[in-house]
């Protein structure tokens, strides 16, 4: 720890079912964390570029430059295929321990040949951007027919149950049932984002030389009339000298972001080059325990099905939570981004009012405390999950029928 251990309360079992049901208890866990460039600090790292922007970079009043290095659903995206399955042993067991505490949904996109031969390709759940509201999930008539029933549990009665049995992750990360469904938006249990401070941007540029200049004079000629009557450049195909120094972007932002300004290169069109890092590189994490009491609902008991209530519900999720923030996630982010954790970590425990309490959620002993808790709040809920066995394929006429559905919408939007 990077305080005193006297001032890190242990979490027990007590603590944890506390977080998750107490509405009196803290209202959020949050982590600041700090990352630094494999090369050291004041490294040059590329943070995520966007249509037209560029990179996401704002400046404060004071001049601070602050660039988004990770956004919350880019964090979301990483995180959530923790939970994803590697194979299993000759026991049967999950070779990733993060597996056996969610159901293992895919999806057969396609099958392709036949015997031995024979090759599905599958997508699984928690690849999904979407997650459960995913356009292909609504495509895949099985787990339609699941999610739907689901989703309408959840927006009619506020039950968070059958969601839980089948997508626990999407009410862990958030998800909105927007298309052509209930309209149910449930926000994220965990927010992650990663930003920059005190950033410098900087630019690159490039030549690329062509075999044009080895090429003789008829071969050239017989090039050029191809690629005129194509209507196409010869840089385009590799078979012309090409810099590059401005980056690309659509037609209506190149009227505004001319290449050249008072007989300058315009730096809004210059070809990035990652961005200096004079300040930090943080972290943050947000676990919202207001959100996570905010659910209810149960799983009704039937045949080899145990009954489960809102409260196991909650510790069930909040089990979840605690071990998707807490994991180490790699940090290769892109290509030239890739960071390193520089400390050991201390969570807070926020409460309404007064000072955060440091809580310890990474040490040995409490890390098997929380898988030790996953594992007993998974029990009952997993005897509702979807059979191991059953089948989920993708429908291309039911996808062909969605976006005939969106067209009309669309040529009729006040209907």
């Amino acid at each position: 720890m990077s305080t005193n251990e006297k001032d890190v309360k242990a979490p027990t079992t007590e603590l944890l079912d506390q977080w998750a049901n107490d509405p009196e208890g803290p209202v959020a866990l949050h982590l600041k964390q700090k990352l630094l460039p494999v090369e050291g600090e004041g490294g040059v790292i590329f943070p995520p570029t966007y249509a037209d922007i560029g990179y996401n970079i704002d400046t404060l009043s004071d001049g601070t430059k602050v660039a988004t290095i990770d956004s919350v659903g880019s964090q979301n995206n990483r995180i959530e295929p923790m939970f994803k399955s590697t194979g299993k042993n000759d026991k049967g067991e999950e070779l990733n321990p993060l597996a056996a505490l969610v159901p293992q949904v895919e999806i057969i996109l396609s099958v392709k040949g036949e015997g031995k031969d024979k090759y599905e390709k599958r997508q699984s759940l928690l690849d999904l951007a979407h997650r459960s509201a995913d356009a292909v999930v609504k495509a895949t008539p099985s787990l339609a027919k699941l999610i739907s029933a689901a989703f309408e549990a959840l927006h009619r009665h506020g039950n968070a149950g059958p969601l839980c049995a089948v997508a626990p992750t999407s009410l862990l990360f958030g998800v909105w049932d927007s298309r052509d469904g209930t309209g149910e938006k449930r926000p994220r249990l965990i927010r992650s984002i990663v930003r920059a401070w005190n950033v410098e941007p900087l630019f690159s540029a490039a030549q690329f030389n062509s075999v044009w200049k080895t090429l003789d004079d008829e071969q050239k000629q017989e090039l050029e009339k191809e690629a005129k009557a194509k209507k196409t450049k010869l840089s385009e195909k590799g078979f012309a000298d090409a810099p590059a120094v401005f980056r690309k972007v659509s037609q209506n932002a190149a009227k505004s972001m001319t290449e050249f300004r008072n007989g300058s290169p315009n730096p809004e069109r210059r070809t990035l080059g990652g961005v200096l890092v004079r300040g930090t590189i943080e972290r943050d994490v947000t676990i919202n325990l207001i959100a996570l009491r905010a659910i209810w609902g149960s799983l009704v008991a039937s045949e080899n099905k145990p009954e489960v209530s809102a409260r196991n519900l909650r510790q069930y999720l909040l089990a979840l939570t605690l071990l998707a923030g807490t994991t180490d996630q790699d940090l290769f982010l892109r290509e030239g981004c890739l960071l390193r954790y520089a400390n050991e970590d201390v969570w807070n425990a926020v409460p309404r009012r007064g000072e955060p309490d440091r809580v310890d959620l990474l040490s040995k002993e409490a890390r098997k405390l929380l898988f030790e808790y996953a594992t007993k709040n998974t029990d009952a809920i997993s005897k509702h999950w979807p059979p191991a066995s059953s089948e989920f394929k993708f429908d291309l006429k039911e996808a062909k029928k969605i976006i005939a559905k969106k067209e009309v919408e669309e040529e009729n939007p006040a209907s």
